[in-house]
């Protein structure tokens, strides 16, 4: 077989393996879906709540199916040698990697696919008024936390300490790039670091292509592509098969 076509198997082989992982299947995909809809539905009354809502958990869900997904999914490949044994079988280097990181991706586009529906349909947010915008805010949110996920991966020690390392990282930086709330209701030491941080900015370009509404879209764009190249060179830099 082509090393496209063994990509394309590898591709779904990680399908299969993602949606028969129930917990995998629920935390980096449908936990964020199911924020969206408690909390739209408490202030689904509520315009600006739904504007900031919207944005926020279309980033959360591009964290949760990227960073989170592949720091603590290569994390334990690594640990439980299943990434040696792949490095001693004729599949290219390049041919397993793209089958992995493709099926983490393609869960991040489903996730701002279903956040825009579901706004749409269920609370009556308009569709996005800049959609090529949307998309490519994605694309580079998708680059940006899928390299920091595997590069953050080299930092946890072992299989047991994984939840602890990404749920570290996730859930602080959540609460202060504004997902649930303004960020402008943070105190100022709080908004510095996460204007610092690639999430705040992932949303506030989100923001722009979504409700029209999120500041600067070229320095966000700046601030995350900068985040993504960081994130490249260390994962290319510091990965192993053991």
């Amino acid at each position: 077989m082509s090393p496209l076509a063994l990509a394309w198997q590898q591709f779904r082989f990680e399908r299969r393996l993602f949606w028969r992982n129930p917990s995998a299947a629920f935390f980096n995909f449908a936990l964020p879906l199911l924020f969206l809809v408690l909390i739209a539905s408490a202030f689904g009354s509520d315009d600006d709540e739904l504007d900031i809502l919207l944005p926020g958990i279309a980033g959360m869900s591009v964290l949760a199916t990227t960073f989170t997904a592949l720091a603590f999914g290569l994390t334990v490949l690594r640990e439980d040698g299943i990434l040696k044994r792949i490095r001693g079988t004729p599949i290219p280097t390049w041919s397993y990697l793209t089958g992995l990181l493709a099926s983490a991706v393609l869960n991040a586009f489903l996730q701002v696919v279903l956040i825009v529906l579901i706004g749409h349909l269920v609370y009556g947010v308009a569709w996005p008024v800049d959609p090529p915008l949307l998309l490519a805010f994605t694309v580079l949110g998708v680059a940006c936390f899928a390299s920091l996920g595997v590069a953050f991966s080299h930092a946890i020690p072992n299989e047991d300490a994984a939840p602890a390392y990404t749920n570290a990282v996730f859930l602080p930086l959540i609460f202060i790039s504004g997902v649930f709330y303004s960020e402008d209701d943070l105190p100022a030491v709080l908004r510095a670091i996460a204007d610092a941080l690639p999430l705040k900015h992932l949303i506030d370009g989100l923001s722009q292509a979504i409700v029209g509404g999120g500041g600067d879209a070229g320095t966000a764009a700046a601030v995350v592509g900068a985040w993504a190249l960081a994130g490249i060179l260390l994962a290319v830099r510091f990965f192993r098969w053991e």
